[in-house]
Formats: structure tokens, C-alpha cells, sequence
């Protein structure tokens, strides 16, 4: 979400507060579960400044960030990702399993690292950034077995539940994720990393039961176009074959395009203090609002205050 220039109001207290109004469906994540390193400072950055501001460390990744807030909306989560046998990856698993996620079905590797992802943060927004998900990328397909082959699901019996699954994977691993029977009755919940990956989500573009969850970059790299309002975006996506398509534009608008219809929504506008998973906690609100069985309006609602309350650091690390 980019910087509103105001704060007009602030978002609703209790926004990240248990909703789940029936039981939640078993949910897996699946991708990037790394230590996110941030600097962030509150001035305006430029090419090459070097500024006062705070660095932390804390459990990353699109994974992770959704799992994180699907926890906060009363879903406990399944981890499916690679961490190192390090001493890194020792205290991240630990660090996911003391919030409270299933650690069980994670591949840990005694030969690769565990991955890290850096960026700087200014007043004017993310400034840079590095995402280094090396060793997700050689585990390959290694980190799906528990799906694959039991005990999370298998070809003779597929998991019905909700696959939340981030674009670090390989092409090649998207690929066999999009057509494996082990994923045939799953709700599939789609989001590319970054823009650089994502025509990675290219399989999942006419897939008969993925959602897809891009920015306005995103839409555009995979209608292969360049839009201007998040609605025709959304709209696009369908045009090419989505089931349904979430396009975010930071302030300027998001939109939730689907066979039935287009809703559109302008986001609460806060004071921004961080931008580094605010797409992700905007898809793990909508998941949790709608396996709460909230209607779309609602679940677009609270996916927006979710991520709103996430920039304007209300929501906790």
C-alpha cells in the first residue's frame, strides 16, 4: 500500500480480533518462511542517503506473513516451506512454533541455508529491497511431499482445504502445484512474491479454483498491459480466464472481480510507519473473513482494515 498523504481516520479498533464464526477449514501456506531484516527510517529516502532509523530482524516471509495474520483471525496454520538445519533456522522454527503455527510438515535441510529477505524503508515508501529464497527455490518440490504423498493429503485423497501459496516458488513447482490431484479440491489462494515474479502465477491464470491476490504492477505484467485503476485490472485478469481476481493500488483503490460482479472499495487512510507485508496481511484477512463465511463486501472490508492497521503499525511484528 503506498502513503496516503493525510490521515483522515484511523482504523477501527479490533480489527485483527478472532472472527471465525464456524470452524475454520484446515489451512496450509505454503512458500517463503525466512527472517526479514528492515531498516526503516523516518525520513525521506533517496539513491544513496544514509540515515538515522532502526533495523530489526523478525519472521518473514509472504508465507510466514500470512500465517501470522490468519493466527490473529483464529486460524492456526500449516507451514509448508524449507529452513535450514542452522543455527537461523533452529531459531525460526522455534519462533513459528512458539506463535503458535504447525511446524510439523516444514523440509529442514542439512545443507542449505536458511533464507533471509532485506529491505530498506524511508517516509516516501519501500526504497529497496533483496529477497534471497535460494534454498526454497533447491528444495523444490521436496517441500510438498506431506501434501503429495500424505499425511496432508495425496493423489487418492486430495486436501479440501484452503492453500494459501506465494509466487517464491519455481515456475516448475507452480506448474505441478496447479495440476497435481493432491490439490484438486483445495480453495487455492494465489499471490506472486514481488513483481519481478509474477508471471510465475501464469499457471494459475485459467486455473478452475484459484483466487488470485496482485497489485496494479502485477496485473499488468500478467495481462501483459499497463492499467490505471485497479477495477479494470481486476476485470482483465477475468477477461483472460481468472476465476476471480483482488487487485490492490495502494491508496488509490482495490478491487475483487469475480463471475458475479466487481466490488470496489477505497482503503482506510492511516499514517504509514511500514510497507513490508501489508499485501500479505491483506490476503490473509480476506481468507479468514470469507472460511468465517462472511460475505465478499465484508471480507474485502476487513482484508483493507487488516492491512491498513499492518502500515500504520498498529498491528503487531
Amino acid at each position: 500500500m503506498r502513503a496516503p498523504t493525510q490521515i483522515l481516520r484511523r482504523v477501527p479498533i479490533g480489527v485483527t480480533t478472532r472472527i471465525m464464526a464456524r470452524p475454520s477449514p484446515p489451512t496450509l501456506c505454503i512458500g517463503s518462511v525466512l527472517w526479514d531484516v528492515i531498516g526503516r527510517t523516518a525520513s525521506h529516502m533517496r539513491q544513496g542517503a544514509d540515515l538515522p532509523g532502526r533495523i530489526s530482524r523478525q519472521p518473514g516471509g509472504v508465507a510466514m506473513n500470512i500465517a501470522m495474520t490468519l493466527l490473529r483471525f483464529g486460524i492456526t496454520p500449516t507451514l509448508l516451506s524449507a529452513i535450514g538445519r542452522d543455527a537461523e533456522g533452529e531459531e525460526l522454527v522455534a519462533a513459528c512454533a512458539r506463535l503458535g503455527m504447525d511446524t510439523a510438515h516444514i523440509y529442514r535441510s542439512e545443507d542449505l541455508p536458511t533464507d533471509r529477505y532485506m529491505a530498506i524503508e524511508g517516509a516516501n515508501g519501500l526504497i529497496a529491497a533483496i529477497a534471497d529464497a535460494h534454498s526454497l527455490e533447491a528444495a523444490g518440490a521436496r517441500i510438498l511431499r506431506p501434501l503429495t504423498e500424505g499425511p496432508l493429503g495425496s493423489a487418492a485423497a486430495p486436501f479440501a482445504g484452503i492453500v494459501a501459496l506465494d509466487g517464491n516458488l519455481t515456475l516448475a513447482l507452480l506448474e505441478e502445484i496447479a495440476c497435481h490431484p493432491a490439490v484438486a479440491a483445495a480453495d487455492l489462494r494465489v499471490a506472486p512474491a514481488s513483481p519481478g515474479k509474477a508471471e510465475r502465477l501464469l499457471p494459475f491464470l485459467t486455473h478452475p479454483r484459484a483466487t488470485l491476490y496482485v497489485n496494479l504492477e502485477e496485473a499488468g505484467i500478467l495481462c501483459q498491459s499497463v492499467f490505471i485503476r485497479a477495477e479494470a485490472a481486476a476485470e482483465a485478469l477475468l477477461a483472460r480466464g481468472a476465476l476471480r481476481a483482488l487487485v490492490t493500488d495502494g491508496a488509490n483503490g482495490t478491487a475483487d472481480a469475480a463471475r458475479d460482479g466487481t466490488l470496489t472499495r477505497k482503503p482506510p487512510e492511516v499514517l504509514v510507519t511500514r510497507v513490508t507485508g501489508a499485501g500479505d496481511a491483506f490476503m490473509a484477512a480476506h481468507i479468514a473473513a470469507e472460511a468465517a463465511g462472511g460475505a465478499r463486501s465484508t471480507a474485502l472490508d476487513r482484508a483493507l482494515a487488516a492491512a491498513a492497521a499492518h502500515v500504520s503499525g498498529e498491528t503487531p511484528l
